[in-house]
């Protein structure tokens, strides 16, 4: 941690002043803005909602979390749906509004996963991996697809995912039964993500690791974590990071419509899901995304699992940007770098979001 003053000149960082901490000024901490790459919803909005102004609504609630920039992320669904979905993104992206947080690419979670991991996926949706049909969502979303969570167990996923690599996608192991030897493969395939670490794959045994044991096992596979301490149990995330290290984990919400709302009856991909004690989930009791906040999620990192606010920061802005290639412009402070920043309290609410040097939340 340093202290000091933050020079701004009209978008950019321009310098750090360093001075000497006062012991009477309340303490308030200024970190890189938040870059969420999986997250479904927030404040009554989804990344499937055919209402065209669906995904700036909702680029304008994350503001309230310090978020800067994001990932809309689809669902499994129909091939129409997934379609229009991915059609008012893009044409999103092509006038975003510059006081909400930056869309900065496509997150598509499935169709192409494993019917019997699928989660919260509607499993009447599920499909196999289709090359042609992966780029008709290419098309649909003006090539904006940034990162693809998949099932790696079939051929055909392993076909997609060597198109995926040539066109420099991100491919994410999701949702998925594959053992450890198929994990191997699909490394050697181009995967390098996990998609929400633990849940929905194969777990850790000690006759086959599975995907679990894979990510812990091998450096090429970096993690995303949702950190709610529903999702992932505080020990499971203490077991990855000192696996993995700061380096390989990203902080994500998966946060879907209900957040910031009261607690009740939602929908999800054509599903009823019920809000109750900070928690999302099917009639069945299946986890179904989070109400998760980054900011929450930050200060679980620092709280929770000890991490330096340097570190966090690095699990919640730097890592994600380094994954979508934007780290030599966004992610960290420094100069010359986009004035995307958070100003936190000492509870690590936010007090103020700053984008491309503007103030959009706060005062």
């Amino acid at each position: 941690m340093v202290y000091g003053d933050l020079i701004l000149y009209k978008n950019l960082i321009s310098k750090i002043e360093l001075k000497e901490p006062c012991e009477h000024e309340p303490k308030r901490y200024v970190v890189p803005g938040f870059i969420d790459l999986h997250i479904h919803g927030a404040n009554g909005y989804d990344a499937m909602d055919h209402d065209p102004q669906a995904i700036e609504k909702l680029a304008c609630s994350l503001v309230k979390e310090g978020t800067t920039g994001f990932l809309p992320t689809t669902m499994t669904q129909s091939e129409m749906n997934i379609l229009k979905a991915l059609s008012n993104i893009s044409a999103y992206m092509n006038h975003q509004n510059p006081l909400a947080s930056t869309v900065l690419g496509i997150h598509l979670e499935g169709p192409f996963i494993h019917e019997d991991a699928a989660g919260a996926q509607p499993k009447n949706c599920i499909i196999k991996a289709n090359t042609s049909t992966f780029k008709k969502f290419e098309n649909a979303a003006n090539n904006q697809i940034k990162k693809v969570s998949i099932a790696p167990e079939f051929d055909e996923s392993l076909q997609l995912m060597d198109y995926l690599r040539k066109q420099n996608i991100i491919i994410s192991i999701a949702h998925t039964k594959a053992t450890y030897p198929q994990v191997v493969c699909a490394i050697e395939h181009g995967a390098s993500s996990i998609t929400h670490m633990f849940n929905a794959m194969t777990p850790l045994h000690h006759r086959d690791i599975g995907v679990v044991g894979a990510a812990l096992l091998h450096d090429e596979l970096h993690a995303e974590l949702i950190l709610d301490k529903i999702h992932v149990s505080i020990p499971a995330a203490k077991l990855l990071l000192k696996s993995k290290g700061v380096s390989q984990i990203t902080l994500i919400t998966d946060s879907m419509r209900a957040k910031y709302l009261s607690e009740g009856i939602y929908d999800l991909g054509g599903q009823m899901v019920y809000i109750e004690n900070g928690e999302a989930r099917l009639a069945d009791g299946t986890l179904a995304g989070s109400i998760l906040k980054m900011n929450d999620g930050y200060k679980y990192l620092v709280q929770n699992l000890g991490l330096s606010l340097e570190d966090a920061s690095k699990i919640s802005s730097l890592n994600p940007a380094k994954q979508l290639g934007l780290d030599h412009i966004m992610g960290s402070i420094s100069p010359n770098k986009i004035a995307n920043l958070v100003i936190l309290d000492d509870q690590f609410s936010v007090l103020k979001t700053i984008i491309h040097g503007q103030i959009v939340y706060g005062v």
